[in-house]
Formats: C-alpha cells, structure tokens, sequence
C-alpha cells in the first residue's frame, strides 16, 4: 500500500469514516508488533523524536516513519508512556484470546468447562480493560478489583443458567438442544464483556476523564466526556462477541454434515481456524465503530470547561 506523507500522531487512513478506522486498527492490531524487542521499539521512539524535533536523517522514508508510529502504538499506552503487558495489548488479543474462544465453544461442555472457560475469558477481558483503559486520572486498583469480580460473576451466572434451563426443557429434541447449547456462550460473554467495561471503568462517571484541545493539551477534567467514551465502549463491547460467536458455532454444523462425518479428527482444526478468522474481523469492526479520539461539542459539557477554551469542540480519548 502507498504510504502518504507522514503526520505525527495522525493516522494514514481517514478516522472520520468507518472503513478509514476499520483499516487503522487492522494495521493496529498486527500480531507481528508482538514480536519487536526493546532495541526496536527504542528504535522507533528515537525516530519520531528525531521527526519532531526537526533533527530527522534526509534518508529516512515515509514508510519507516508510519511503521515507527504503528509500533509505538501498538505496544505504549497514549497516556502513560509505559509498554502493556504483551496479552493485553490489542495486537495480542486474537492470539491470545483464540483459545479462550475455542474453549468456550466446546461442544456439550460440562458445568467445570463452562465456569472455567467464562472465567478464564472475563480475566482475560478485564486485563485488556485495565490495560487499555484512560489513565489520565489516578484510580485505586480496588475499584478495578471489584469490576472484574462483578463481570466475572455476570458471565458464569448467564453461562451456567442458560445451559441448565437448555439441558432441562424437555420438550426440546436432544439434536436442537445440541445446536441450541452451542450458541449459550454468545449472550453470556455479550452481556458480561459490556460489564466488564463498565464495572472496570464506572469510576471514571465519579472521577471524569481529561478533555484535549486539537494538539493534545489538556483543558480540564470532564464527567460527560467520560459517560460518553462508556457508552461507546460498551456498545463496542456488546457487539464483539456477536461474529465471534454466531459465525464458528454456524460453521461447525455445516461441516459436520459432510466433512466431520468422514474425518472427526479435524474438528478441533477447524473450530481453531473458524475461531481465529472470525476473532480476527470481529475486533476492528468492533473497535472501529466509534473514533479512539473522540469529539464533542464543548457546549455539552460542564460551565467549568466551557469557562477554560473558546474552542468549539475539544476531544477525549475513550480507550480501546
């Protein structure tokens, strides 16, 4: 692909489209930043340091300017400077979270299986929400703590009792209750990964979040922003899950009227591959459905931050 002439802290496609910020997290997300040690990521840093302080080497291309800004995006929090911990960043999220996927679509799970694997997922979840959340305001990991007991308790809940109210009606035909059970883990996770978002960060409604001018430079601290990037976050979180999980279970049963039937051995295989493709388009979809830095008319917002910019709109990052 061409690559434009480089903007620093801009993006190469346009953030104002959908189809703009779906090709933005797809660079984002690339698994291949997982790989890139500290010697690199220096590298990088060192690059755009150099690009903003006009002291660039003449042969340094366009091209290794945006790679240098993909992967310090990928790896370093906007708001903290510090790298995340590989699992959580959003470039590890489909590999890391593929066999948690893959687990929860077992088929006929038992009770351990289920709990096990809707837990496994919501730590999972919590670790990226932490990871990934707005730290432009100090908050105690108690308040995180109790988040992710109150998501995890959601998920296991909805999990369990949705597979014991399937498993009892006895007017479902055992063939339909095994189609039926396979898509259980989609309104569990659904619902407990809209949770999670909003019990990891229902501080920041108490709290606020910092609201930015055009180049970046706080203005105040602001509570509606906060409620707004929530919102956003969740209505990204509920609609994860919904490819991840209809699409495999989908074509699961599709081959096992033909190819499962001749060769049983490769269901894991194939439930993997279904899993990773389908992990793999649903996060930017998911992710892209609102801006990471997002806009709103100042005024909406409180007297106090409208007394401190005669700007017409300022941004908040909501996170990722």
């Amino acid at each position: 692909m061409s690559y434009p002439p480089f903007e620093l802290g801009k993006s190469r496609y346009d953030l104002n489209t959908y189809w703009g910020r779906f090709l933005h997290f797809m660079n984002i997300i690339d698994p291949r930043t997982l790989l890139v040690n500290d010697k690199k990521l220096n590298e990088c840093r060192q690059l755009l340091e150099q690009y903003e302080s006009k002291t660039l080497p003449a042969n340094v291309t366009d091209k290794e300017l945006w790679e240098a800004q993909k992967t310090v995006q990928a790896i370093v929090h906007p708001d903290t400077g510090k790298k995340i911990f590989m699992p959580f960043r959003m470039a590890g999220y489909v590999p890391f979270g593929t066999p948690i996927v893959v687990g929860l679509l077992l088929p006929d799970p038992t009770l351990k299986q289920i709990i096990f694997w809707q837990w496994f997922n919501q730590s999972h979840n919590a670790g990226v929400n932490y990871a990934n959340r707005n730290a432009t305001q100090h908050t105690p990991v108690s308040k995180f703590a109790i988040g992710y007991l109150s998501a995890v308790t959601v998920s296991v809940s909805i999990a369990v009792g949705l597979t014991m109210i399937i498993r009892r009606a006895k007017s479902l035909p055992p063939t339909l209750k095994n189609v039926v059970q396979r898509f259980v883990p989609l309104p569990a996770v659904a619902c407990a990964s809209t949770c999670n978002v909003l019990f990891m960060r229902f501080h920041e409604l108490y709290d606020g979040i910092e609201v930015l001018d055009e180049k970046d430079k706080p203005i105040g601290v602001s509570k509606v922003a906060a409620k707004k990037a929530l919102t956003e976050m969740a209505m990204a979180r509920a609609f994860l899950p919904v490819p991840i999980f209809f699409f495999p279970p989908v074509i699961m049963l599709a081959f096992e009227k033909n190819i499962l039937r001749r060769f049983p051995r490769m269901s894991l295989p194939l439930n993997t591959l279904a899993c990773t493709l389908s992990f793999g388009l649903a996060l930017p979809m998911s992710i892209a459905l609102f801006p990471q830095k997002a806009k709103v008319a100042t005024n909406e917002l409180e007297k106090e931050i409208q007394a401190k910019t005669n700007l017409p709109y300022v941004y908040y990052n909501k996170g990722l």
